[in-house]
C-alpha cells in the first residue's frame, strides 16, 4: 500500500490515500474540518482571480485556478497564514451574528431632533471609524464571501502571488513577443498600484492613533458589540503587527494568553470575558500552528483539493 500511496499521480484516488496515510501515521494530529478547507480555498481562489484582474483581464482565472489545484498552488506556504487567518475570521463573526442579539430600536424623540442628527457632521473619530468600516467591507466578494483585499496584503506576499500568475499567463502568451513584453510592463504597474493603496492595517493604525486616551473604551465597546474587526485592528496598531498576523494571533491564542497579548489596550479583566466566552465556543478552534500548517500542506505540489 506504500508504494501506491506514494504515486505521483494526481487523481483523487491516490490524492485520498496520500490523506489517510498521513492521518493514520498522525492520528491525533489537528485537521481541517470540511468548512475550514472550504473558507480558506475560496478566499485563497477569489485572491488570485483579483490578483490576475490587476494584471491582465483576459487571464482565464477558472482554468488558472484548476491548474494550481491539480499541480498544487504556488507559494502555499505564504498564501496559508493569511488564508486561514480570514476564514476562522468569518467563522467567528458568524458565530457571533448568530448568537448575539440585534441591538435595541431606540425610542423616536422627534422630528426636528433626527433632522439635527442628520445635517450634524461627523466627528474625526466617527470619520476614522467609518473609513475601517469601509475597509472591512472590502474584504468581502460581490455576494458576500469573505475575501482578502489587495490592499491588506503584505508586499512581499503580493509580489509573490502577482509573480506567480504572471508566470502562468507568460507559458500562454510566450509565443507573441508584445504580449509577453506588456505582460512585464503590467507586473510594473500593478506593483506600484499595490503600493499606494491601504486597507485594514492602515485604517486601524489611524483610528487608533485619533482615539488617544479613548482606545481602551473603543476597544472595550467593540468587544461589547462582537465588532472582532475594529478590535483586532486597534490590537494591530498598538502592537505594531500587521492585521491579519494578529487575527491569526488572537484566534489560535490560549484563554489565559488573552490578558497578556491585549494588555497594550489597557482592558481590564471584566471587558475581557465576552471576548473569552466567544473563542471559546468557536468550533474546531485552532491553537498555535496547526490550522495554518495544515492548510500549507493541503496546497502543497501532489495534493488533489478538488
Amino acid at each position: 500500500m506504500t508504494d501506491s500511496v506514494s504515486s505521483s499521480g494526481t487523481d483523487p484516488l491516490s490524492a485520498r490515500l496520500r490523506e489517510l496515510a498521513d492521518y493514520l501515521s498522525a492520528p491525533a494530529a489537528g485537521r481541517l474540518t470540511e468548512e475550514q478547507r472550504a473558507l480558506s480555498l475560496g478566499i485563497a481562489r477569489r485572491l488570485v482571480a483579483d490578483v490576475a484582474a490587476w494584471l491582465d483581464l483576459a487571464i482565464d482565472t477558472d482554468g488558472l485556478w484548476q491548474e494550481w489545484l491539480r499541480k498544487g498552488v504556488p507559494g502555499a506556504e505564504r498564501l496559508a497564514p493569511i488564508c486561514f487567518a480570514r476564514g476562522e475570521e468569518h467563522r467567528w463573526r458568524e458565530q457571533s451574528a448568530q448568537r448575539t442579539p440585534p441591538p435595541p430600536i431606540l425610542a423616536d424623540t422627534g422630528e426636528a431632533k433626527s433632522e439635527a442628527a442628520v445635517d450634524a457632521p461627523m466627528s474625526d473619530i466617527d470619520r476614522a471609524y467609518l473609513a475601517l468600516q469601509i475597509a472591512d467591507r472590502r474584504r468581502f466578494d460581490a455576494l458576500g464571501h469573505p475575501a482578502l483585499a489587495i490592499a491588506d496584503l503584505d508586499g512581499e506576499v503580493f509580489r509573490g502571488v502577482l509573480r506567480d500568475v504572471a508566470a502562468w499567463r507568460l507559458a500562454e502568451v510566450s509565443q507573441y513577443q508584445a504580449r509577453a513584453a506588456q505582460l512585464g510592463d503590467a507586473v510594473r504597474v500593478a506593483t506600484e498600484r499595490h503600493a499606494a493603496e491601504r486597507g485594514m492595517a492602515d485604517a486601524g493604525a489611524a483610528y487608533h492613533k485619533i482615539l488617544g486616551a479613548g482606545v481602551s473604551e473603543a476597544a472595550g465597546q467593540a468587544i461589547t458589540r462582537h465588532d472582532w474587526p475594529t478590535l483586532i485592528a486597534l490590537a494591530a496598531a498598538a502592537l505594531g503587527s500587521s492585521y491579519d498576523d494578529m487575527a491569526l494571533t488572537l484566534l489560535t491564542a490560549e484563554t489565559a494568553a488573552l490578558p497578556s497579548l491585549l494588555a497594550p489596550l489597557h482592558l481590564d479583566r471584566t471587558a475581557l470575558a465576552p471576548l473569552e466566552a466567544s473563542l471559546a465556543m468557536l468550533p474546531s478552534r485552532a491553537v498555535a500552528e496547526d490550522g495554518a500548517r495544515n492548510f500549507g500542506e493541503m496546497l502543497a505540489p501532489g495534493r488533489n483539493t478538488q
